[in-house]
């Protein structure tokens, strides 16, 4: 939400959005030294929660340093040193969106790092698949990182970005699949429905993509609407959209919403 304008908050609370949980991710170009992810990291944790509370939505954020800016192993080493100083933050959820960009060694390298530091602090994972013809390669990547570590349970990790060669892959590791949706990219409405559809609903959520490109943050009320005019039932919805986060992130503490 941090590249959102405020109109996107009133758009999501009036689509009947509950929540907002954003990931550290990209800011568009590559930050230059740890001050740069410090204040970003209050950007998230202190007054991004302040402008979505004027909309009524609760605000949580997920922390780390972007696969693609872990090739610089010494900023990457900065930037995890002063992440455990912000994990207490009451909106802060666990750690994320690590994973892999290109697949490198240092990437690699980064990622195992934030494993180790989410198995320390004992913190849910968000992990970010490639934007690659090589996906299914970094998705089994990143998949035996996570299982090398065995501190780590399969169920406090969701995979995001998946799509139809590895959401099978990633449902079958017990671990949780993420459904990233674009309107141009990634995963429209109409191939997350179809991937519901041949794979079940268990496991699996859906997240609308809020970024500096062409994204949309009423994806998910629109995919909503999408697999009611297919004929599922309001149950099937709810449970898809709203019941399967709240299952995933309500292994967090600290997540709660106002309507409990």
């Amino acid at each position: 939400m941090v590249s959102r304008v405020t109109d996107d908050y009133l758009s999501m609370i009036t689509a009947g959005c509950q929540a907002v949980c954003e990931p550290a991710f990209w800011a568009g170009f590559d930050r230059s030294s740890v001050d740069g992810f410090y204040d970003y990291f209050c950007q998230l944790t202190e007054h991004e929660p302040k402008r979505a509370a004027k909309f009524g939505l609760p605000h949580f954020s997920w922390l780390c340093i972007n696969p693609k800016e872990s090739e610089d192993l010494k900023l990457a080493d900065d930037v995890l040193g002063i992440i455990p100083q912000f994990l207490s933050r009451p909106n802060v959820l666990g750690i994320g969106e690590i994973g892999l960009n290109k697949n490198s060694r240092n990437e690699l390298k980064v990622l195992e790092k934030h494993i180790h530091l989410a198995a320390e602090h004992n913190q849910l994972i968000l992990v970010h698949t490639p934007h690659l013809e090589d996906k299914l390669k970094g998705t089994r990547l990143i998949v035996d990182a996570i299982k090398s570590d065995k501190r780590i349970q399969p169920h406090r990790v969701i995979i995001d970005h998946v799509e139809e060669h590895t959401v099978k892959l990633v449902l079958d590791t017990g671990m949780w699949a993420g459904m990233t949706l674009y309107p141009e990219s990634k995963c429209s409405p109409a191939r997350a429905i179809d991937m519901v559809e041949m794979y079940g609903n268990e496991r699996i959520w859906m997240n609308c993509a809020c970024d500096w490109g062409v994204s949309d943050p009423l994806a998910v009320p629109k995919t909503a609407l999408e697999m009611r005019k297919r004929g599922h039932k309001a149950e099937a919805i709810d449970k898809l959209v709203y019941q399967n986060p709240l299952k995933f992130l309500g292994q967090c503490a600290k997540f709660k919403l106002s309507a409990e």
